[in-house]
């Protein structure tokens, strides 16, 4: 029971028991708090609010909103290839009674566009507000921002200061996010490594790099990935097909793998991929085609066996249920570019009511990790494992409490927010602020 409501109701009993008056609706708001104390310890057994659980809140106003870049100081095997740069986008939401909450935009070309936009667009707007009000605020500043898009730098700067706002809310009320949230079906989550980069790869490269990580992570999965040119396709099929089949002899049969084609076929050479992927006995293929193409994607996955997925480039609702109508049947939205934890609440809520895999993409090791861990736990029916991209111990230099796996397996934080607990002058000196 809230705690105003618990008031009014003991107060409404003492009155009947003195049959007195009613007390003026005035007169209970303003009730001092060693009133409240009195009510609530004279009838504490028939409450059980003890008194010294018994907190008045005062209404929290965001103080400063700081975007900014930080370098996680190592260079990793990724997307744009060795020896890429490695930037991550935050966002910190600061309170006036210090409480303080984190938040990740999509760290594409260094984050720099969505984290402009929170600068420029978003600061002014959010100081002075309750965080607790944080539906209003987003929903509100959507509207601000839609013509930016809707799509990509606006639904990224949101995702970020919707992930910061649910770590304030939760450290205010002193729970894990993923009570809040309704509570959680698991406490540990299974990881599968998601391994990058195989287009430059030769066949022995990409088997000694899957090797090095199943050893390392114990994963429950595994998916290869092809970060190749997207300007081009269908360029080395048998090649491709040729690292599949490696993998699976690596692994053997019954392992569970996917394969992620980053976008770079035609219909008719994803086919053929698709076709040798099912002879192969894998279970997921990613992306075959390019994102925008929302018909041939769902073409592609009508006529293929295997189970088809997309989602990691969509950025609204009403886009998710496009790519379900077209016939893909797992989406792995992102929730660093759609939404943030609200958005992949409501996207679980769409692919549950279409009867379809819910699966987030997600490749950040820090902020946008701990989310989906909140998010995932709270989905009744966990149907893959969760992703988990090359180089993710590179975020533990700012953590005290750095998430880790264990034989394959995250355990669900249970400290308030999203649980972490960060070093703040190791994150200071790697903060690049943007104006």
């Amino acid at each position: 029971m809230p705690l105003g409501g618990g008031i009014r109701c003991i107060s409404s009993m003492i009155v009947a028991d003195s049959q007195e008056q009613e007390w003026p609706a005035g007169v209970r708001h303003f009730l001092d708090v060693h009133t409240a104390r009195l009510l609530v310890s004279r009838y504490e057994g028939i409450y059980d609010l003890p008194t010294e659980r018994l907190k008045w809140r005062k209404r929290v106003k965001i103080s400063a909103v700081k975007p900014f870049q930080i370098d996680w100081g190592s260079r990793i095997e990724g997307t744009a290839g060795p020896g890429a740069v490695n930037l991550g986008a935050l966002v910190r939401i600061d309170t006036d009674e210090g409480v303080f909450g984190l938040g990740e935009a999509s760290p594409m070309q260094g984050g720099h566009a969505a984290l402009s936009v929170i600068a420029r667009e978003c600061a002014g707007f959010l100081t002075g507000k309750d965080p607790l009000d944080h539906g209003v605020l987003i929903d509100r500043l959507w509207h601000r921002l839609v013509k930016l898009g809707p799509e990509g730098v606006a639904t990224s700067a949101l995702a970020a200061l919707d992930i910061a706002l649910w770590d304030i809310k939760g450290k205010i009320f002193g729970q894990p996010i993923h009570k809040l949230l309704g509570g959680a079906w698991r406490t540990e989550l299974p990881m599968y490594a998601s391994c990058g980069g195989n287009a430059r790869r030769t066949v022995d490269e990409v088997v000694r790099v899957v090797a090095a990580r199943v050893e390392k992570e114990k994963p429950a999965a595994v998916k290869i990935r092809w970060d190749g040119d997207r300007t081009t396709q269908d360029v080395d099929i048998p090649g491709d097909i040729a690292k599949a089949k490696a993998v699976r002899k690596l692994l053997g049969d019954d392992f569970v793998l996917g394969f992620d084609a980053n976008n770079l076929y035609s219909v008719g050479g994803a086919m053929r991929v698709g076709r040798a992927l099912e002879d192969l006995g894998y279970t997921w293929f990613e992306e075959p085609v390019q994102h925008y193409h929302v018909a041939a994607m769902g073409e592609v996955a009508q006529r293929l066996d295997i189970l088809v997925s997309a989602g990691e480039q969509t950025y609204t609702l009403q886009g998710l249920k496009d790519l379900i109508n077209a016939g893909v049947r797992m989406v792995q939205p992102d929730p660093i570019k759609m939404g943030g934890i609200t958005g992949m609440m409501q996207c679980a809520a769409v692919a549950f009511a279409h009867g379809v895999q819910f699966v987030p993409h997600q490749t950040q090791p820090t902020i946008a990790h701990l989310a989906n861990l909140h998010v995932m736990s709270t989905v009744m029916h966990l149907s893959k494992p969760i992703e988990v991209a090359d180089g993710w111990e590179r975020g533990d230099v700012c953590f005290d409490n750095p998430s880790r796996m264990t034989d394959g397996r995250y355990t669900l934080p249970t400290e308030p927010g999203l649980g972490a607990v960060f070093d703040q002058e190791a994150m200071a000196k790697r903060m690049m602020p943007i104006a």
